[in-house]
């Protein structure tokens, strides 16, 4: 597996496959053609279809320059190994083909080319796969999980660190910008009147909601946040991480812990699955943020990885099938509030699993090749295409 810095990057939402991704992409091709005289983009799948909600032609215009881009929203085209295909083509100034790149973007910001290992990288620092193969290793060396992370990761927590703070300063913007989203929803942002009435009655709940709503609707707004594992569920873990901060006064050096055992368990299911709502649902992006925040919740509470593989396997298990279906293919409905409800099931799972023994049958690791399954038997109408579902219901 890779590093887990590359479950944790920041960058601007509103989505880390439609906006990040095309980004990365096209500042590559434009710094190996960067004579050419025009650009042809092609967006394929979900990214032609949820494209303009998820600011994927902004994006692509701002770094080639309007003046000298096209893009074009091949709505009926998609290619079987991933949804988010696009092509970036260049032209001399005698409009002659010079180059043309084939690239997709599968989650996160992560790009593929057609046909590449979807399970392998060109920088694996991890020996292990699965989470299985992980609890063998730790308990056969009597280990914890994070010397395991610092035996294979080197230098992580210095990253974690400026993670830490960036997640702190998206929340910090979030709870004090007002106002309306963009778009024809006109969503009003919540987190500012949430956290007020946190701040008069305490409840935790309350606190868990608004610094979760806070992330999301700076992700929402084009703000920069941290995928955690994408944008699209970019409110969970700092929501669960940051009121732990602030209720609770758990310490930033045991919080970074958290952190790095949460970025564990995402990068397990991007090695073995996806975490792109466009390839399995929302399942692969809210429910894999939940998913590991319980878990780290329950590394918090017992520093155990038995209770960590336990936590994260109910949590994923509960989100099995979730859709991806943002009305006007924006990150807002159902997006937004789908984070605040699973910051806090996370800590339903979390406490569920303290509960027992840390013995059940359906391990984590089944789990997340059932979400694959399930994801790649998802109808397309349900994959952030905002063909069916939700997004078909507001006219």
């Amino acid at each position: 597996m890779e590093s887990i810095r590359n479950i944790y990057k920041v960058g601007n939402g509103p989505s880390s496959s439609h906006t990040m991704g095309p980004a990365i992409a096209a500042k590559k091709f434009l710094e190996r053609n960067i004579n050419a005289s025009f650009f042809v983009v092609e967006l394929y799948g979900s990214l032609a279809l949820t494209g303009k909600g998820h600011l994927t032609d902004i994006t692509i215009l701002n770094i080639f320059g309007e003046e000298r881009c096209t893009i074009k929203f091949q709505y009926d085209m998609s290619y079987n190994y991933h949804s988010n295909g696009m092509k970036f083509i260049a032209y001399d100034k005698n409009n002659n083909e010079i180059d043309s790149w084939l690239v997709f973007s599968v989650g996160g910001g992560m790009l593929k080319e057609l046909n590449e290992p979807r399970n392998a990288f060109k920088n694996e620092v991890y020996p292990h796969k699965t989470l299985t193969d992980i609890i063998n290793y730790i308990e056969f060396n009597k280990i914890t999980i994070i010397d395991y992370i610092k035996l294979f990761d080197k230098d992580i927590f210095d990253y974690l660190n400026m993670i830490f703070d960036t997640m702190e300063e998206t929340i910090q913007r979030g709870l004090n910008n007002l106002g309306i989203l963009p778009g024809r929803l006109k969503i009003n942002r919540k987190a500012n009147e949430f956290y007020q009435k946190y701040l008069k009655t305490k409840d935790f709940n309350t606190l868990v909601y608004s610094l979760t709503l806070a992330t999301c609707e700076e992700n929402a707004n084009g703000g920069i946040v941290v995928t955690s594992p994408t944008c699209g569920s970019s409110g969970v873990i700092p929501g669960v991480l940051f009121s732990e901060y602030y209720h609770n006064k758990v310490s930033k050096e045991d919080l970074l812990e958290c952190l790095a055992v949460a970025g564990l368990i995402c990068n397990i299911v991007k090695t073995n699955a996806s975490i792109s709502g466009a390839e399995v649902g929302c399942q692969g992006e809210v429910g894999v943020a939940c998913s590991a925040a319980s878990g780290m919740l329950a590394y918090l509470k017992a520093h155990d990885i038995r209770y960590v593989e336990y936590a994260s396997e109910i949590a994923l298990e509960h989100h099995l099938g979730m859709t991806c279906d943002p009305i006007d293919g924006m990150v807002q409905i159902p997006c937004i509030e789908r984070n605040a409800m699973s910051s806090l099931f996370s800590y339903n799972a979390c406490n569920y699993a303290m509960l027992t023994n840390g013995q059940h049958k359906v391990s984590f690791d089944s789990v997340v090749q059932v979400m694959k399954e399930t994801g790649y038997d998802l109808q397309a109408k349900y994959k952030e295409t905002s063909t069916g579902g939700l997004a078909i219901k507001l006219k």
